[in-house]
């Protein structure tokens, strides 16, 4: 079942993400250092009954993994297993610009609505990674926890090739290094004009290139299932929120 409601992200994925873009770079090892397994445990309960969940209450190491948790369990990946082969092959582009084309178009071939997660996810680790001076996460090490959640072959019952995973690797490694030309400048304030910081100002300084891609919205199969609307209330900027969805961890 779609998890979005016209392109727009479950409100739970959205304040996890929210809290992680905040705490995750003043925080040493987000992302790697393991979580209490019973917070975890508690937390995809939390979720799965469709209760509001106030992810500030939790450690931001036990939000870290639920929601790598969340990546792995979407169906197919969020990078489509059947591109498998095309994204592992866009580290072997000759040079840069190619292979940041390269990550474009298949960006292009991608549901909407896993293009608009991927551009929150990479906003969030850029966003960590300008920070890796104290939080020890740079692009290589977040690139090592993150990538086996966000692509795996369309066999999921077989074992990855190593030379895969170190290319698989490679590939996230680049994303993060250079997600404002592929996904585009304004993810820096996806979570408000304030919410990344501009302590490095070689990182965060404008940086041109080809806007983000545009995909027609179409249906995302993930392992979500509706829950009911919490409530009626309005967003601050007069829109009706989307119910809140419950994952099936």
């Amino acid at each position: 079942m779609d998890i979005c409601d016209k392109d727009n992200l479950p409100f739970p994925i959205l304040d996890m993400l929210s809290f992680i873009n905040q705490k995750g770079p003043l925080t040493e090892g987000v992302f790697r250092k393991s979580a209490n397994i019973k917070s975890c445990r508690v937390l995809k309960k939390k979720l799965n009954s469709g209760v509001k969940v106030n992810p500030y209450s939790e450690s931001v190491h036990v939000v870290a993994s639920v929601f790598k948790d969340f990546l792995r369990n979407i169906q197919g990946s969020i990078f489509l297993s059947d591109l498998y082969d095309k994204w592992l092959s866009v580290i072997d582009q000759g040079n840069k610009e190619e292979k940041i084309t390269a990550a474009q178009r298949l960006l292009g071939q991608l549901p909407r609505a896993n293009v608009v997660l991927l551009r929150y996810l990479f906003g969030v680790l850029y966003n960590i990674e300008l920070h890796s001076s104290s939080n020890q996460m740079t692009a290589y090490n977040l690139s090592v926890c993150i990538a086996p959640s966000v692509l795996y072959p369309p066999d999921s019952g077989s074992l990855e090739l190593e030379d895969n995973l170190i290319r698989k690797i490679s590939l996230v490694q680049f994303l993060i290094e250079n997600c404002l030309r592929i996904f585009g400048e304004d993810i820096t304030s996806l979570f408000g004009e304030n919410s990344m910081s501009r302590g490095n100002s070689e990182k965060a300084a404008v940086v041109s290139g080809n806007p983000p891609l545009e995909s027609k919205p179409v249906r995302v199969r993930v392992i979500y299932k509706k829950a009911q609307r919490q409530n009626d209330t309005k967003t601050p900027s007069g829109m009706v929120p989307p119910s809140y969805l419950s994952t099936v961890f």
